[in-house]
Formats: structure tokens, sequence, C-alpha cells
């Protein structure tokens, strides 16, 4: 686990985008796991940049979206098919057939659920998944208690993560009680993890992941046992890390050869 602490969330999402914007230039292919919510929307803006400044090209890219709420259609305003549409599919070159997301619609989950772990595979697998985390430590949707080898699937919303998403909803009683979520067993499959946070909220769930123990109750800590995890944080959400000092020392004294 690579722990990266930078000012601000614009300089936060700055180094992300350069982590994707570099995996694509290296594999034209890439397969993209793209997150919802207020923390990606920074890296989103830069990879718009990136690709109408800079020419970062998503033609033969692919993205699969880590959630779904049931029941809403890829229209409603709330559903994360639209924010995906607002905030990135609509300003890039990604083909539509290729940009991923659960149907919140379907009339079989299970069946849907299997479908979408079947395309992320026949894709050849996740390259980088970006992710948030939820203020209880949750990963995609997968709520406290998941199981820590769990696959796509549908999932209860907690009170607490229906309260964190009211604003979108114009209230938590109209947020739905379930959603369809990538599995963490599917997250850690993929070969490069990207967690983004920021603020004062994410203090205690980011210590808890990064220094605590790994437990279903903080499903984000199971990030210890990635391979290449990268926590991207702001000053403010790491101010609970007993090392921070330490993981600082290390991202500057990065050789060229590491740097993004």
């Amino acid at each position: 686990m690579e722990v990266i602490i930078q000012p601000g969330p614009d300089d936060a999402s700055a180094l992300a985008a350069r982590i994707v914007a570099q995996r694509i230039a290296q594999k034209p292919h890439a397969v993209l796991g793209l997150a919802t919510g207020r923390t990606p929307l920074g890296l989103y803006e830069e990879l718009v940049r990136l690709h109408r400044e800079e020419g970062l090209d998503f033609d033969r890219a692919s993205s699969f979206n880590l959630d779904e709420y049931v029941g809403l259609a890829p229209g409603h305003p709330a559903s994360y098919r639209a924010f995906m549409e607002e905030h990135l599919f609509s300003k890039i070159n990604i083909p539509p057939e290729r940009a991923h997301v659960p149907s919140g619609r379907t009339e079989d989950i299970p069946s849907e659920c299997d479908a979408y772990e079947k395309k992320i595979a026949a894709a050849g697998g996740i390259d980088v998944q970006v992710l948030g985390i939820g203020v209880e430590g949750h990963i995609g949707f997968n709520e406290p208690t998941s199981s820590l080898a769990s696959r796509t699937r549908i999932k209860t919303l907690t009170d607490e993560t229906r309260q964190e998403n009211a604003a979108f909803f114009g209230g938590a009683e109209k947020v739905p009680h379930h959603v369809i979520t990538m599995g963490i067993g599917t997250i850690m499959e993929s070969r490069t993890c990207l967690l983004l946070a920021f603020g004062k909220k994410k203090v205690e769930p980011i210590a808890r992941t990064v220094e605590g123990p790994i437990t279903a109750m903080v499903p984000a800590s199971i990030l210890q046992m990635h391979p290449d995890a990268k926590i991207i944080l702001d000053e403010e959400a790491a101010a609970g890390l007993s090392r921070r000092d330490y993981y600082k020392m290390v991202y500057r004294g990065k050789p060229d050869w590491q740097q993004y």
C-alpha cells in the first residue's frame, strides 16, 4: 500500500489523473474501473482536460463502473449512468458500447451480476480501479460486514450511506435501499487500485483503512493486501495517520523512474 498525501483535493486529483493517463499511454486498450460521487469529480475534470488539450485517447479503452441503484432507469438524474455521462463519458472519446454501468432496471439481478463479472473477465480484467471511501469505510457499496471475497451482487444500503447520498435525491427518504455493486473480491482483482479521500469526514475511515486491522467492518482495509494500492489523500483526510510524516518522506524520496 502506497500512501500519497497532497496539499489539497486539486493536487490529489491531478496526480490520480496522471496515473490513469500513464496507464492508458502504456496500454491504449486499458480497462478502467470507475467510481461516482463527489470525490472523483476532480479526477474526471482533469482527464477531460488531458483529452481535450493533450490528446489523451480513450478510443480503445473500456470502463466498468462500480455500482448502480436498483430501480433507477439510466436516464434518471440520480442514476450513476447519468452521472458518468454528465461528468466523463460525453466529454471524452470512449466508445459508448465499452462504457459499462450495471443495469438498475434489470428484472433478473443475479443474472445481471453474473453477466457483469463475465464482461469484466472478457475485457481482460480491470487495469486501474478508482475508488472513494464511505464514512464507515466502505468501497463501492460494500457496506461493513461485506464478505472480503464477495463478487458483484445486490446490497442493502445502511442508513448512514443513504444519508451521505441524500443530496443527489432531494432527501434521504428518496434514496433507494438497494444497489448492485462490484464485490470486494472483484475490486481486489484489479491490477492497480486508486483510492481517493478528501476532507475531515474521511479522517477516521482512512486511519482505520491504512493503519488498522484488516476487517470486514472496514471493507476498505482489505486494500492492505493488494499488491498495488495507492491511497491518495489531501492533508485533511490524512490527519489521523500516525505515520503520515513517513509516508510524505517516502513519496518525496521516490526515484525518478517511480515518479508519476
